[in-house]
């Protein structure tokens, strides 16, 4: 009647990295609700983010920022699931899904995009893919067209 039988394999959504000692440990990356951070941030994969944080975010893995976390700085991920607020630009190389809550004020460079009805984005979308496909700003973007910056020296 009961299966007792302890032989099942759990499954996990934790992610196990293999370091070069033979240590499996879990990858947990997490910024919590009242953190507050500065600074450039580099992973090798996945990020959640309830807090707030300025700099630059570049994570190999999927980021996730909940209808609290708050992002000021660019943003580049393999896989994106935005529910918060982000000012900056975002460069998601696989896909990027905006939730109801999320309001993204910066430019938006995907391969593929997920769009929830009350999202607001307030800036450019670009997909295309390959995200390298990026346009490199080299100038100023003025009234839609592009000048070059031009620096004169009085002789």
């Amino acid at each position: 009647m009961f299966n007792n039988n302890t032989n099942k394999k759990k499954s996990s959504s934790l992610k196990v990295n293999t370091h070069p000692t033979g240590n499996n440990l879990p990858s947990i990356n997490m910024i919590s609700d009242g953190t507050k951070v500065n600074g450039t941030l580099n992973t090798q994969s996945d990020i959640r983010i309830a807090g707030e944080f300025e700099g630059e975010i570049k994570a190999k893995g999927k980021i996730i920022i909940s209808s609290t976390g708050k992002i000021n700085g660019d943003v580049d991920a393999v896989d994106a699931d935005i529910a918060g607020h982000l000012k900056g630009e975002i460069h998601v190389s696989n896909k990027l899904i905006l939730r109801q809550s999320a309001l993204v004020d910066g430019d938006i460079y995907t391969k593929s995009l997920l769009v929830e009805e009350g999202a607001q984005i307030n800036g450019a979308c670009r997909m295309s893919e390959s995200v390298s496909d990026r346009p490199k700003s080299s100038g100023l973007i003025k009234d839609g067209l592009k000048s070059e910056a031009k620096e004169t020296s009085k002789a």
